[in-house]
C-alpha cells in the first residue's frame, strides 16, 4: 500500500533570527520567527511524512506550547518523525518540496538541503527533492514578509 501525504508551512520574517532552510544557516539579514528554529522547509516535508502516515502533524507532536521544543533544531524532529512512521509500519520512498522565497536566494544551498532532508529522513539524497522559487513580487512572500514551503512524501506501508 502506498501513500501520499502533502504539508505546507510559512514562516514570517524577523529581525535578530537566523534564516534555517532544510537545516542550512542561510545568510540573510533577517531569520525566521517560530518557537523552533522555524525551518518551514523541515516542517513542511514533517507534515508531509506524517500526512501520508495519518499520524498528524507537527503541531500536535511538537507542540509550541512546550518549552521543550523553543529554539529545536527541525532537523531532529524531522528525524523523530521518520522514527515514529516507521514504527507504524511505514517506509518513507520519495519526498520533493518547494520554497517559495523572494530573497535570500537558495541555489547555492539547495543540494546541501537535500542532504540534511535526506539525513534526517533515512534516505539517500536522490530521493528527496527542493526546488526555491521567487512569487514575483506578489503576495507575502514578494513583499518579503516571509518564507512558505510545500513538499509531499511517498510512503509505502511495510
Amino acid at each position: 500500500m502506498m501513500r501520499i501525504g502533502h504539508g505546507y508551512d510559512v514562516h514570517q520574517f524577523a529581525d535578530g533570527r537566523r534564516c534555517i532552510l532544510g537545516g542550512v544557516d542561510v545568510p540573510s539579514d533577517r531569520g525566521l520567527l517560530g518557537h523552533s528554529d522555524a525551518d518551514v522547509l523541515a516542517h513542511a516535508v514533517a507534515d508531509a511524512v506524517l500526512g501520508a502516515s495519518r499520524l498528524g502533524d507537527i503541531g500536535k507532536l511538537f507542540p509550541d506550547t512546550d518549552p521543550a521544543y523553543e529554539g529545536a533544531d527541525s532537523l531532529v524532529l524531522l528525524a523523530r518523525v521518520a522514527e515514529l512512521v516507521r514504527s507504524e509500519g511505514f517506509e518513507i520512498v520519495d519526498v520533493d518540496s518547494t520554497v517559495a522565497v523572494q530573497a535570500p536566494k537558495l541555489a547555492p544551498y539547495r543540494d546541501q538541503m537535500r542532504e540534511n532532508l535526506a539525513a534526517a529522513l533515512g534516505l539517500s539524497a536522490e530521493n528527496v527533492g527542493v526546488k526555491a522559487t521567487t512569487t514575483e513580487g506578489l503576495g507575502f512572500v514578494g513583499r518579503k514578509e516571509g518564507i512558505a514551503a510545500w513538499a509531499v512524501a511517498l510512503l509505502e506501508k511495510q
